[in-house]
């Protein structure tokens, strides 16, 4: 067996179960669902979140094991270039193989954000199988060819099944014996720093002249041109566009004297980024990659203080739309009016309001029912965890 790295001091450790993450996203990208969850997951169980290979100049596959700080292992493939895929894939499995192999006989969860992983980790049989369908991938940009397919083969494997939102649960609930939606959620005492930090910024512009933000990824189910219009309409408005260019390419995206596309700012930074702006704009296009989209910045806006417009995604518009909590406009014309009003608009009683929805939920809340889910789905299983855990012991 090839030795697997950072493992001697797990066995000193007291975790209840295992859990091993399949993600086609990168733990340290955009901080976001998988993060919140699996954070949370890992003071009680020990977490190995195992990321999509990296190709370098070498002549042997390795993972490369790092701890985060939340307690996360992040497990990223280091493979040799020029390998054909099902090279790829043989690798792959070896190294889950001999992770698993080097772990204590705990009971083993696996959770996928990708049905991808299916090739090189369906031949292990976990006590209990989560898949955790935050997106509708393969309406993405690039989506692979086989995706759809493995997805009907992860629905088939699977005794639960997470929606990230109300729309995906609608396309998918008849699809699986049981799927739950957990929504979006949030992290109130993050982002609620930026209602203390905006009254401490001094504001450099005049009334008519206010600042705008978006913060998230900048692909395929952004709108730049709307964006434009929207700058063009009122050129003393700074528009400022956080987050990383992925898909698309950024020579092409529209350039203007009060339009600020900034680039990446990491989790910790966005309450800062954010204490400088009058208004969030979501301004999402709308095409079969947002149909599903449950955008987690939306909670996110609200709990910074910052009043909210959104094209008219249909997450968006229910619950936060219909509530009078997020502003809904179609067009930049739409838009641009929505602003104006916001901007007028005392925001005492929306703020109270705001705060009384955000209150129902919270990243801790959500993860305690998707864990209270993962056991009742365990539970029905008529092996059990325990002997499950054993047979592999026993390999």
């Amino acid at each position: 067996m090839r030795p697997v790295p950072n493992i001697s001091s797990i066995r000193s450790s007291t975790p209840t179960q295992i859990l091993v993450c399949l993600s086609h996203l990168r733990w340290n990208f955009v901080y976001q669902r998988p993060q919140h969850l699996l954070s949370r997951a890992a003071k009680n169980h020990l977490v190995f979140f195992l990321e999509e290979p990296l190709f370098e100049d070498i002549s042997e596959p390795r993972l490369d094991l790092n701890h985060t700080p939340e307690g996360v292992r992040v497990g990223v493939p280091i493979l040799p270039h020029g390998l054909s895929h099902r090279e790829i894939v043989e690798a792959q499995k070896d190294m889950l193989d001999d992770l698993l192999a080097a772990l204590p006989p705990l009971t083993l969860a696996f959770w996928y954000y990708t049905p991808m992983a299916l090739e090189f980790s369906r031949h292990i049989e976990p006590d209990v199988l989560v898949y955790d369908n935050m997106d509708e991938l393969s309406a993405f940009r690039g989506a692979p060819a086989p995706l759809l397919a493995l997805e009907r083969e992860l629905f088939e494997r699977a005794d639960v099944v997470f929606t990230g939102g109300e729309s995906l649960y609608e396309a998918k609930r008849g699809r699986h014996h049981n799927v739950q939606c957990f929504p979006s959620s949030i992290d109130v005492s993050h982002f609620g720093k930026t209602r203390a930090l905006s009254r401490k910024i001094s504001k450099t512009h005049v009334p008519d002249a206010p600042r705008l933000g978006f913060f998230g990824v900048i692909d395929e189910r952004m709108d730049p041109d709307l964006v434009a219009a929207i700058a063009d309409l009122r050129p003393a408005w700074q528009i400022d566009m956080v987050g990383p260019v992925v898909k698309i390419d950024p020579a092409l995206l529209p350039q203007r004297d009060n339009l600020h596309w900034l680039g990446s700012r990491s989790y910790q930074e966005l309450p800062q980024e954010m204490a400088r702006w009058d208004i969030g704009i979501m301004p999402f296009a709308i095409n079969e990659a947002t149909r599903f989209i449950s955008p987690t910045k939306t909670p996110e806006f609200l709990a910074a203080g910052l009043p909210v417009v959104c094209t008219p995604i249909r997450d968006v518009i229910r619950p936060y739309g219909q509530l009078g909590l997020v502003e809904i406009a179609a067009t930049a014309e739409e838009m641009v009016a929505k602003i104006e009003i916001l901007l007028a608009r005392p925001r005492e009683l929306w703020l109270a309001e705001v705060d009384a929805h955000l209150a129902k939920n919270s990243w801790d809340r959500t993860w305690d029912g998707m864990n209270a889910a993962m056991g009742e789905a365990s539970n029905s299983l008529a092996t059990g965890f325990a002997f499950a855990a054993k047979e592999r012991a026993n390999v």
